[in-house]
């Protein structure tokens, strides 16, 4: 039997340079940018309630989420979580560059900067109490398209990688279906099928078709086997458990074959399409200043002198496919980006669930390195591509943790916020430990205004905008309970709605007003919003 060492000597050869590469640049740039939510514990709202949690989200279709997140155990320490979820991280960069057959060391270093410097990885790592799991999830479905690319029966290793990651999060599916979609464009471009200096005899373009629909049809097979085992072990669980889909954004439409049953189709694609373009130009993500907004357009403006060197080069003017494939991929990328609308298009779809968009970049920058020899290798153009995706990275990098700042800043002010009002329930006349108490969650407004001064960066990344980590009667009783060592009894929302619109209750001041505590037949109310209403 051979030692540790001598296996690693004989492996250490296989590892190819651009492997090397793009895990060392994702690692360390992801240390870089995500340190501060590594080494701090700042949790979001709904980190509140996880500082323990088994992660069995199987009602939410998630039946492999607790064993994913299993590995760093289920408590949330952002250390062990973190480096975790950034291995797992570098491993999906490692499988992002063989699939894109990317081999320049700078072009690899961008791509890999960009997958972990996306404001979408942001805020997931605000949720680091899954954090690993979800990033298990993205190298499940990147590695479902490799497997698909690499071996002629690889569909089917990337189908089980397929329902695994779904089995963990949904929202990486359209990341999966991007990379079969450039997969397919790649393979033809390199088959030459669109047009050749040469004149094609018939059977040889009928080859060439077969081999086209033969390499689209893997990734279909792929895709397909996937959904469906993914459904199959869904329901198996589902039934050993006892338990239903929740109606939670829309998720128990899967029941229904997946597509929103109370929606037309023309209407889930229309609202798919506005949500898209809405996003890519409004988002403010995507392009959230005028340094992003700049460096994309150059990349667009590099990857479309490309496109139409190779058109001319190939004389695909010529062939009627070229315009079909442009057609097929205006219309279908939209579409194929924003398919979890098709669960639900009410759905709040957050940020976590946009990953995918950092694909188009990647794949700008992809392209252009791939095919710059059409125009004889131009410097030029390696050096606009790199500029262009540094930039992005940057800015990108800067967001993040202006992101950072202000959730610490959310934890401050809750803490500060909490302490205060704490001390008030247990000043009021009447107080015991364990008495029932009835509070809304929110913070007023008037009492105190906003002081967030990040919203122009922080308005579309859930979890990490706003002032206060405070929305539900739960969330204060987590954060007193964790952070102030003060377990109370609050009562649960149901209870509160004939509180709510009592005269008692209407009449009391708002936080931190003298009378915004009181006893009321046992039960202590805890005013914190604003209300100027009468009662019923």
């Amino acid at each position: 039997m051979k030692s540790p060492e001598q296996v690693w000597q004989d492996r250490k050869g296989q590892l190819k340079r651009e492997w090397r590469l793009a895990f060392a640049a994702a690692f360390f740039c992801g240390l870089l940018i995500h340190l501060p939510i590594l080494l701090s514990d700042i949790p979001n709202h709904d980190g509140l309630a996880s500082m323990y949690f088994d992660q069995n989200m199987i009602t939410s279709g998630r039946w492999f989420l607790t064993v994913a997140c299993g590995f760093s155990s289920y408590f949330t320490i952002p250390w062990v979580i973190g480096l975790l979820g950034l291995l797992f991280l570098a491993l999906s960069a490692v499988a992002l560059v063989e699939l894109l057959e990317v081999h320049d060391g700078f072009v690899i270093s961008a791509i890999s900067g960009l997958l972990v410097a996306f404001p979408a990885l942001a805020s997931t790592f605000a949720y680091v109490f899954t954090l690993d799991g979800y990033m298990m999830a993205l190298l499940l479905a990147v590695l479902s398209v490799l497997l698909t690319k690499k071996y002629r029966l690889g569909f089917l290793g990337g189908a089980v990688c397929l329902a695994f990651s779904m089995g963990i999060y949904q929202a990486y599916l359209p990341f999966a279906i991007l990379l079969c979609i450039y997969s397919i464009v790649v393979f033809i471009i390199d088959d030459k099928y669109m047009g050749s200096t040469s004149v094609q005899t018939e059977e040889r373009a009928v080859s060439r078709i077969k081999r086209v629909l033969g390499n689209a049809l893997h990734y279909l097979y792929m895709g397909g086997l996937g959904m469906a085992l993914y459904f199959v072990i869904l329901q198996v669980l589902l039934r050993i458990q006892g338990k239903e889909l929740a109606s939670y954004q829309g998720i128990n439409n899967l029941e229904g074959g997946g597509v929103n049953s109370q929606a037309g189709l023309l209407t889930t694609i229309g609202s798919m399409y506005r949500d898209f373009f809405a996003f890519t130009f409004k988002g403010n993500v995507l392009m959230n200043n005028v340094f992003a907004m700049t460096a994309l357009g150059l990349l667009c403006i590099l990857f479309l002198f490309v496109l139409f060197r190779l058109c001319l080069q190939r004389k695909w003017w010529k062939s009627p496919l070229f315009f079909v494939i442009i057609a097929l991929l205006a219309v279908g990328l939209p579409l194929a980006t924003n398919v979890i609308r098709m669960i639900s298009p009410e759905l709040n779809y957050h940020l976590l669930m946009r990953y995918q968009w950092v694909l188009y970049p990647i794949v700008l920058l992809a392209f252009v390195e791939r095919y710059r020899d059409v125009a004889g290798k131009d410097a030029w153009l390696q050096w606009g591509t790199l500029a262009a995706a540094f930039v992005l990275l940057f800015n990108y990098a800067v967001s993040d943790n202006i992101a950072y700042a202000n959730l610490q800043k959310k934890y401050e002010k809750t803490y500060a916020y909490c302490l205060r009002l704490l001390d008030r329930i247990e000043q009021t006349e009447g107080y015991y430990q364990g008495i029932p108490i009835a509070i809304i969650g929110v913070v007023g407004e008037e009492q105190y205004p906003v002081t967030d001064i990040t919203q122009k960066v922080t308005a579309g990344m859930i979890g990490m905008n706003g002032d206060s980590l405070l929305y539900t009667g739960a969330n204060y009783q987590e954060f007193m309970k964790h952070y102030l060592g003060a377990t109370l009894n609050f009562l649960e929302p149901d209870a509160m709605k004939d509180i709510y619109y009592s005269k008692e209750y209407i009449e009391m001041e708002t936080f931190p007003g003298k009378t915004a505590t009181r006893v009321v037949d046992g039960v202590l109310y805890v005013k914190t919003e604003n209300t100027n209403r009468d009662a019923k």
